[in-house]
């Protein structure tokens, strides 16, 4: 009778391949800014031109001050139809959303997910230690969702 011996087996250990599924994976980090004291006219051509709804107010250093939009722009025409004087002189410093929900570049998309859904929200700018590193839209975390494997949500 003839033994054969193999040997101990040695048991391969599991890799776990782990998918990029934070924010700063996914967010766009190119992003069109603005400064306080740009015109309500130059946002407007920016906008316009770009085909964008809106940006980032960030300051010299690029920390992130505030947010202009379309409808902040809004007001700007709405006050010189008003004052009978559409010059849209006004600065972005006067019409920008100041109290802005921004999302730390760490995050995990599924966070930012149930972020957008709790705060009815379409984009957070990304940020971290106050300064601008991009912008995470829900376009994004679909995306971010549909690149990953079923196998390790």
């Amino acid at each position: 009778m003839v033994k054969n011996y193999q040997g101990a087996r040695i048991e391969k250990a599991k890799t776990t391949v782990h998918q990029p599924v934070s924010v700063e994976d996914y967010m766009t980090s190119k992003l069109v800014t603005f400064k306080p004291d740009d015109t309500i006219h130059d946002v407007i051509d920016v906008l316009l031109k770009k085909r964008i709804s809106g940006g980032p107010v960030v300051d010299e250093k690029n920390h992130l001050i505030g947010i202009i939009s379309e409808g902040d722009c809004l007001k700007e025409i709405v006050k010189g139809k008003y004052n009978n004087t559409p010059s849209l002189t006004g600065k972005v410093e006067e019409h920008m959303a100041k109290n802005v929900k921004t999302i730390a570049p760490e995050t995990n998309v599924f966070e930012a997910a149930r972020m957008f859904l709790d705060m009815k929200l379409r984009r957070f700018p990304v940020v971290k230690n106050g300064k601008l590193l991009g912008q995470i839209s829900q376009k994004d975390v679909m995306r971010a969702v549909q690149n990953l494997k079923s196998t390790t949500w």
